[in-house]
């Protein structure tokens, strides 16, 4: 997905335009208008603040004390900022090393609370409380007592309290983990979750009652694209379902964040002298993307930076050390390919993509996901049972390590797309 370029406009623009903004492009329905004008997101920004360029990928620092100016230009802009780097270990003004939480473009927290349909009086919790806003648009819109929201990270969850106390919306913020969901609360009426997720624990669907909606980013560890799904909860409460409705970017909850083994376990020195060698017409580009991590599964993708017109795209098994690359060059038809391992992982690749082309090049608005009470998530193509279906493994790949499992939350991974 090609992320949104911050243009002069949106900075400089006030509440009053990014409102019309927002009406125009479709994000902010008008039943959302009255959270909008009651609850300004700049009631939740910490006086420090890093708004992040998805263009260049850049975030620079803006401080309240020293431009106040600029600060309220850019809390009143459709662009997301960064409140924490490192998970809170970074300290000083200048940009950390990564980013852990922060605050959404206004256009996706509006869109996603629309995906959402929350309605007066329903009982909603919310896995990721980052700054505190979502959680207070809620509140605004079912009621303060009705909401709950939980954050993995204590001061980020402190904080968002705060803000949301200062704002007249005293609605429970808990340090929580996430992945557990919250269940002294339940039967909710909605779940959204505000950081993306490989596995989806089926404690979030039997906390919800049946009929409501589990509103998730999901996407596989093949890289980091990620699509909404809209769940709906079975009338036996056993299984939930539903399409993916926008594609997305999330930092990843912590519990769920890769660690791959190292380059050299794969591909030691001498692997690719002794590795199988074949080409590919397949083009780099159609190897990219969120459909391909629904078609080759286990696997994580890594493209090195183009240099003198060669680019190589490496493939990893992630339950055993198979490997695959292909080296494109300018210029050329074909690539080579090298590929080792129990698993031929290129081999694999070519023939998603060759089922992709048969079934019409389908994007991430054909598939869905169902999520069951056995823990398995099956993946589907156009309707739930028809055609072709996929099992998603566990969220702890074989042979790989994830983080320990602390929780969900903005606070863990891009900035984004998180609140």
């Amino acid at each position: 997905m090609t992320a949104p370029t911050v243009q002069a406009a949106d900075v400089n623009s006030g509440r009053d335009a990014l409102r019309r903004r927002l009406l125009d492009i479709g994000a902010l329905e008008p039943a959302w208008v009255p959270a909008f004008d009651a609850v300004p997101r700049s009631g939740f920004l910490p006086d420090v603040m890093w708004p992040h360029d998805m263009a260049t990928g850049r975030s620079r620092t803006v401080d309240r004390a020293s431009d106040p100016e600029a600060w309220q230009r850019y809390a009143d802009s459709d662009c997301p900022i960064v409140t924490q780097w490192d998970d809170g270990a970074h300290h000083g003004p200048e940009p950390g090393r990564s980013f852990s939480s922060s605050s959404s473009m206004p256009s996706l927290v509006f869109s996603m609370l629309a995906d959402l349909d929350v309605r007066e009086g329903q009982r909603v919790l919310e896995i990721g409380t980052g700054t505190g806003w979502n959680a207070g648009l809620l509140a605004h819109r079912a009621g303060a007592g009705n909401v709950v929201t939980v954050d993995v990270d204590g001061v980020v969850a402190t904080a968002a309290r705060a803000a949301l106390q200062r704002a007249g919306l005293p609605v429970r913020a808990l340090h929580r983990d996430g992945y557990l969901g919250f269940p002294e609360r339940a039967p909710y009426d909605r779940i959204i979750v505000t950081c993306g997720v490989r596995d989806i624990p089926y404690a979030w669907v039997e906390q919800t009652a049946p009929g409501g909606i589990v509103l998730v980013p999901w996407g596989t560890y093949y890289g980091p694209a990620e699509a909404t799904a809209r769940l709906v909860v079975a009338e036996d409460g056993r299984s939930a379902s539903g399409p993916f409705t926008r594609p997305v970017g999330f930092m990843r909850m912590r519990a769920q964040r890769l660690i791959r083994r190292q380059h050299a376990a794969y591909v030691p020195p001498g692997a690719m002298d002794r590795a199988e060698v074949s080409s590919t017409s397949v083009h780099a580009a159609d190897l990219d993307g969120f459909v391909m991590g629904l078609l080759v599964r286990d696997v994580t993708h890594v493209a090195d930076r183009e240099r003198e017109g060669r680019r190589t795209i490496w493939l990893y098994g992630l339950s055993d050390t198979s490997w695959g690359a292909a080296v494109f060059r300018d210029g050329r038809h074909e690539a080579k390919v090298y590929q080792s391992g129990p698993r031929r992982l290129w081999d694999e690749a070519e023939t998603a993509h060759e089922w992709w082309e048969t079934h019409g090049r389908p994007g991430f608005e054909r598939f869905g996901l169902t999520v069951e009470r056995d823990g398995r998530t099956r993946v589907w193509l156009d309707t739930p049972g028809l055609l072709r279906q996929w099992i998603v493994q566990p969220a702890r790949p074989p042979g790989s390590r994830v983080r320990g499992r602390l929780g969900g939350g903005e606070t863990s991974g891009a900035p984004l797309r998180c609140r």
